[in-house]
């Protein structure tokens, strides 16, 4: 079982995308304390934009399998939700994309000319990688750029509550080329649209892929100074 961090530093260092989980259930009124708790995180004008679907049990057990049939050979795909990275991604941002992923197949032994095996490990994705519990992210279409923020603060705030009391989760923007699926199983307005998905539990310390640890560019990459 993993620590719990005792403090908000703690949590931020020790925060990071659980790709293998362990199948130990989250408490039910564990989930729904923290997820009250996140909603105390920024939002403008107070609009509160996010909505949340939590899985768990026999209606995550469902989700995955409505996933496998889509994701079965000659499956048509679906018009994703939106761009999840820019067209044509140019540099610093494309060789970080780049190294993080080639990071995570080192740790995996899966090669690059392997095509066919990180299919399947992306496809595992859609899996929640083995979490006992998920979670999926929507916001009213008519919400712009500005929410879409209050939302990604809400869904931080919740994970640094989450490692907090010891447990992990990975952020999945993958779930957006998927939106009518989902929509259609956790049935939503047409005016609702996927943010991403989360899975939740705790991390498996034995898979190699939680060995993985991003790097992050230096401060005086991105920042500036002005007067201070």
């Amino acid at each position: 079982m993993t620590a719990p961090s005792s403090c908000v530093s703690d949590a931020v260092r020790s925060r990071l995308s659980v790709r293998a989980f362990l199948p130990e259930p989250v408490p039910p009124a564990l989930i729904r304390d923290l997820l009250a708790q996140a909603a105390r995180a920024p939002s403008g004008g107070n609009l509160q934009p996010w909505h949340i679907d939590v899985l768990a049990g026999g209606a995550l057990a469902a989700l995955r399998a409505r996933m496998r049939e889509r994701l079965a050979p000659g499956a048509q795909p679906e018009a994703p939700a939106y761009d999840i990275y820019p067209p044509a991604l140019p540099e610093p941002w494309r060789t970080r994309r780049f190294a993080i992923g080639e990071a995570m197949y080192a740790r995996l032994g899966i090669p690059r000319e392997d095509k066919a095996a990180r299919l399947r490990w992306f496809a595992r994705n859609f899996d929640f990688f083995g979490a006992p519990l998920a979670l999926m992210c929507s916001v009213d279409r008519r919400m712009g750029p500005p929410q879409w923020s209050d939302l990604g603060m809400f869904l931080q705030t919740l994970m640094l509550l989450l490692r907090e009391h010891g447990l992990d989760s990975c952020a999945q923007e993958c779930w957006a080329l998927y939106p009518q699926t989902v929509a259609g199983f956790l049935q939503w307005p047409a005016d609702r649209v996927i943010f991403c998905g989360m899975a939740i539990g705790r991390r498996d310390p034995a898979h190699p892929v939680n060995g993985v640890r991003s790097e992050r560019a230096p401060l005086d990459a991105w920042a500036r100074f002005h007067g201070c």
